[in-house]
């Protein structure tokens, strides 16, 4: 039998006014206190109300307590244990999962007798337990909210049961006043007492009543205790869709009802914390128009149409709430209960243009920040370059994606096709930097890599001789020249990049190229002085700050360095170079700090590898490739040298178009290549939690390690197939329009000979027929006519600058003849590989030709400028990886693996 309650309702309410609903006298028992939302929340709540929670429960942990502002709490196996050792209370917290959350309040109501009130936190409690805790409810005299609940709060009475409503520091999101809240969010229950703060109405009670398909005290139950609180001069109410009970509440005071949800309407099954189905009449709405009836308003309030009547108004965006209820409570006569804080416009406190130029409307100020935020800010503000959590990186990057329909890598956000349009050096800077960087910073890195890359008498360049005399393929021969490239080599520079970040950033330098910088502000560091200067002139780092005042670069710290006393050591000159470039991106937060003291030894590191790749006979004293040293320093750019090292002599007219545009093309295929694989595994396996450690040439090595002549020196594949097929068509100059070769003609013999190969294999039951290198690819086809887009977009480079290239040509001819001859339902794509190895071919076609490169170096070449291009896009991963993977985060699992017989 139902207890009779007040209020005329056809149920128990045991609540005659909200301000009986969280009290300071009331006593708190706590289920699963111990929990993990509960240990969080509980000791703030318990020390805001002053210590109202008397006791927890967690079966098999009595004895233990929960330490709190206020003194630790105590917590028994149960309710009736915690009784019995004295302790008394009137309200239960219930944090049980689902499945126990019915038994947890039966037991609160079968062993106290003083119970008056229980708040459910669970969520997702079934409707048959929902009904028979209402049922316990009802036939005990015990009113019940939840669930899915934050819990209760009243501002006035500095109270705060069963949730989190007010978060961490609920004494300054809730500040007294006259509004009360009812919302089915509970984080957005607090979030409407802050807006509401800000324009100057504070809160007496806040419910947050949940939104599980079944809500124990819903809105007429509050509408009933608002009217009987003399504090409350208004409400405010979160409604989502679901359940009538809005509609069957009578309110007596002004409301500002904010309705949401309408999206909801166009679903076909119940939506998470909205509990409603669409279709029904209880939608969104449907809602709406229940409160546009009770407030007698013909639609819903925004700043633009501000429709309110003295009963309140309808809002769907909860920004518009205090603007809603300043109007409402206005004709009422009701001011707000204390001048406005601040408003809802964006405060920055913190921001960065990343470079661009805002206009003024959307350049925000920054504010002052409120403490303890603000004080953090600045800390943070202090920081050079960003600071990324440690995670683990297992077949993931936080520098490279593949997008799987185009199947176009990008690289920190810029996709190769756009990288084939960058000079070698910017896409050097792209992988490190983050950014292609700009014109002095292009200059900066030509001059560095310019003045190492002769390797003339140096041991790794006999390193490298001996592994490329010995047989060894072009990937083994850079790893035998990156393996003298080690941590010691790099100890100095790494010294100098650390102190002088520490020394310029206190100095304030907000720019690189500040022409007028005060190098006076910069602090007297003399083991920094020591570093960067020697005693005896060194001409190494003569030579190359000669070569940068050729090139034009400017750096506010090649001029520190150029005011001190004694001779620029070469390690000094290398870090106050690498720290121009690291400087902007490390203020953006763009790169971390250890970044940029590794990029000296990434910038010798890629010119030892371009050197290398290079015979021993074409280093001389005075020259490389029969450039000498001086021009080579002073004038030549990353792509004109990498031309050198692959061709061994001055590149041809269009020879540095095609050789930058394949490095850009090949940078990077996504993080999961086997390349990418063997560099990110050779940093987590190094440490790279652990900065002392890290070892860039051995991240090198993996990747070079992991490259081989079908992933690598595949390109030959198609070199091949391109001359088997040219070699009797009296070509002379791939480059030329009129090479006066029959390029349909040939492709039609091609594809009747595959043809009948095809036949024939199949005839003789052989299922192994060889496919023709760069035809096809698994992800562009069943089209009628498909296409690679990498292939379509580099065509078209090619279109737009007039550029002829038979081999390719060919390929789109070939594509076509196998579809006309049978060998294909549909035409082929021509893939990517297929141009690589066409615009490569073209480059060395002439000395093939002539006999200066025999077939053994085409496959070499084609090798190496694989190993160029993606000696760049590893740095990226190894970068990302040291800056925020795992020691040993890219094994694989034991139970991943299998033994096969």
């Amino acid at each position: 039998m139902h207890k009779q309650g007040i209020g005329g309702f056809k149920y128990y309410v045991g609540i005659d006014s909200l301000a009986q609903i969280a009290r300071r006298e009331d006593r708190v028992c706590v289920l699963n206190i111990l929990g993990g939302e509960s240990s969080d929340v509980t000791p703030v709540g318990h020390a805001y109300s002053g210590g109202n929670v008397v006791f927890g429960t967690s079966p098999g942990r009595s004895g233990q307590v929960l330490e709190t502002p206020l003194g630790d709490i105590p917590v028994y196996n149960d309710v009736r244990e915690g009784l019995a050792a004295g302790h008394r209370f009137d309200c239960g917290v219930v944090y049980l999962p689902p499945s126990g959350a019915r038994d947890g309040v039966a037991e609160l109501i079968r062993v106290n007798p003083e119970l008056k009130k229980i708040f459910i936190v669970t969520e997702k409690l079934s409707v048959h337990d929902s009904r028979e805790i209402r049922a316990l409810g009802q036939q005990n005299g015990i009113d019940i909210f939840g669930g899915n609940s934050l819990g209760v709060a009243d501002a006035h009475h500095q109270v705060r049961i069963g949730g989190a409503l007010g978060g961490d520091a609920p004494g300054e999101a809730l500040k007294p006043g006259s509004v009360a809240i009812f919302s089915n969010s509970g984080n957005f229950t607090t979030t409407i007492a802050t807006y509401l703060r800000m324009s100057g109405w504070g809160t007496t009670t806040l419910i947050s009543s949940g939104k599980d398909v079944y809500i124990q005290y819903g809105a007429p139950e509050f509408a009933h205790a608002l009217g009987n609180d003399p504090r409350s001069k208004a409400a405010v109410l979160y409604v989502e869709p679901g359940g009538y009970y809005e509609r069957d509440a009578a309110f007596t005071k002004p409301v500002v009802a904010c309705v949401v949800g309408r999206w909801k309407s166009r679903l076909t099954r119940a939506v998470g914390h909205a509990g409603a189905m669409a279709g029904g009449d209880d939608d969104a709405a449907a809602k709406e128009r229940w409160f546009m009836a009770k407030f007698g308003v013909s639609g819903v309030f925004s700043p633009e149409d501000p429709v309110v009547s003295k009963r309140g108004a309808v809002v769907t965006n909860i920004a518009h709430i205090p603007a809603a209820l300043g109007a409402v409570m206005a004709q009422n006569g009701v001011q707000p209960d204390f001048a406005p804080e601040s408003n809802l416009a964006l405060k920055a406190w913190f921001g960065s243009n990343a470079g661009l130029s805002l206009p003024a409307d959307l350049d925000l100020p920054l504010v002052e920040a409120a403490q303890p935020y603000g004080a953090q800010i600045a800390r943070m503000n202090r920081q050079i370059g960003v600071v990324l959590p440690r995670q683990s990186m297992k077949d993931a990057s936080g520098a490279s994606q593949m997008d799987p329909k185009t199947q176009v890598t990008n690289l920190h956000g810029m996709p190769m096709l756009e990288a084939a349009r960058l000079p070698m050096e910017a896409n050097l800077m792209l992988p490190l930097l983050r950014e292609p960087g700009g014109a002095n910073d292009r200059a900066l890195v030509n001059a560095a890599v310019a003045a190492g890359v002769n390797l003339h008498g140096r041991p790794e360049l006999a390193a490298a001789q001996a592994a490329r005399e010995a047989g060894n393929a072009p990937n083994v021969v850079l790893a035998a020249a990156a393996s003298l490239v080690g941590p010691r080599r790099a100890e100095s520079t790494r010294r100098i990049v650390r102190r002088l970040t520490d020394r310029f950033a206190e100095a304030g330098l907000t720019s690189a190229l500040d022409t007028g910088f005060d190098h006076g502000c910069v602090a007297a560091d003399a083991e920094l002085a020591a570093l960067l200067t020697g005693p005896e002139p060194d001409a190494r780092a003569e030579a190359l700050l000669a070569a940068l005042r050729a090139r034009g670069a400017r750096s506010v710290f090649l001029d520190h360095l150029a005011g001190l006393p004694g001779h620029p050591t070469r390690d000094g000159v290398m870090a106050c170079l690498c720290l121009s470039l690291a400087w902007g991106p490390l203020l953006r937060k763009r790169i971390a700090r250890l970044t940029a003291e590794c990029l000296p030894w990434w910038l010798d590191l890629f010119a030892v590898l371009l050197g290398a790749a290079v015979p021993a006979d074409r280093h001389g004293a005075e020259s490389f490739c029969g450039v000498g040293n001086a021009d080579l320093a002073a004038s030549r750019t990353l792509g004109e040298i990498g031309c050198l090292a692959l061709l061994g002599s001055e590149p041809g007219p269009g020879d540095l178009f095609v050789f930058e545009t394949l490095v850009g093309l090949l940078l990077s295929n996504g993080p999961g290549t086997i390349s990418a694989q063997g560099v990110k595994g050779a940093v987590s396996a190094d440490g790279p939690e652990n900065p002392e450690r890290v070892q860039i040439n051995k991240a090198m090595i993996g990747f070079l390690t992991h490259c081989g002549f079908a992933h690598g020196g595949n390109g030959f594949e198609g070199i091949a197939f391109l001359i088997e097929q040219f070699s009797d068509s009296g070509l002379a100059d791939p480059g030329d329009p009129g090479h006066g070769v029959d390029l349909a003609a040939l492709a039609a013999r091609t594809a009747a000979e595959f043809a009948r190969y095809k036949a024939d294999r199949k005839s003789a039951g052989s299922l192994d027929i060889r496919k023709i290198p760069g035809v096809n690819h698994p992800v562009f086809k069943d089209k009628p006519v498909n296409h690679d887009p990498r292939e379509v977009w580099l065509h078209d480079l090619l279109t737009e600058r007039a550029e002829t290239n038979a081999f390719h040509a060919y390929y789109r001819e070939l594509v076509r003849a196998l579809f006309e001859a049978g060998v294909s339902r549909t035409v082929y794509c021509v893939n990517i590989d297929a141009v690589i190895a066409a615009l490569l071919l073209k480059m060395l076609w002439r000395p093939f030709r002539e006999g200066a490169l025999s077939s053994g170096a085409l496959e070499s070449a084609a090798f190496t400028i694989f190993l160029f291009a993606r000696m760049l896009g590893c740095a990226a991963e190894a970068d990302d990886h040291l800056n925020r993977g795992r020691d040993m985060d890219t094994r694989s699992p034991a139970s991943q693996c299998r033994f096969v017989a």
